[in-house]
């Protein structure tokens, strides 16, 4: 993005002085149309700012979401441990009671725990995902974005009051030298 911005900042020069070459020829019309061409470039230029920031701004938040999610994982994968080292405690417990008492009992409930924690784990993580999917095909509105229709065309409005400005500064500029080139005291 930085090098076509660069490319187009050159453009728009080059245009300018077109621009400027023209109306030292006389041709408004030709350099209306190199000036109404720098324009759109301007345009296209803020869009590349607008769209670099955006850019800068989504890899901010992914990294943080990365950062977050890798803490999040390494936390489960604690929890998984314990919920594991606990269960086979439990387990062992359990055979050993069985084996003193003689009774047999299920280990039902604590399998149903551990089914229970890997549903919690398995709901998060489709939540995610599914917010994931939102935010990518554009269904979530993005409260931050800041295009306006009016906007738009109050800046386009705008855009041809300065190229008409830029004609102005353009003649004026042409008229003085021109004016100093005449002959002082000759008056035929």
């Amino acid at each position: 993005m930085e090098i076509q911005a660069e490319q187009l900042k050159n453009q728009g020069d080059k245009l300018a002085d077109q621009a400027k070459a023209a109306m030292a020829q006389g041709n408004e019309p030709l350099a209306r149309e190199a000036l109404t061409r720098r324009e759109v470039i301007a345009n296209q230029l803020k869009d590349l700012d607008t769209q670099h920031a955006t850019i800068v701004e989504q890899q901010d938040k992914l990294e943080q979401t990365g950062q977050r999610l890798q803490a999040e994982v390494e936390a489960f994968r604690t929890k998984k441990e314990t919920i594991k080292a606990t269960y086979t405690a439990a387990e062992a417990s359990a055979h050993i009671s069985e084996a003193v008492s003689g009774i047999s009992t299920s280990m039902g409930d604590a399998g149903a725990a551990m089914q229970r924690a890997q549903d919690k784990v398995a709901e998060m993580q489709a939540r995610s995902g599914a917010l994931d999917e939102l935010l990518a095909s554009g269904q979530l509105t993005d409260l931050t974005s800041t295009s306006d229709d009016i906007q738009a065309q109050l800046d386009k409005a705008g855009g041809s009051a300065n190229i008409d400005a830029q004609i102005a500064s353009l003649k004026a500029q042409i008229a003085a030298p021109a004016a100093s080139e005449l002959p002082s005291g000759d008056t035929n």
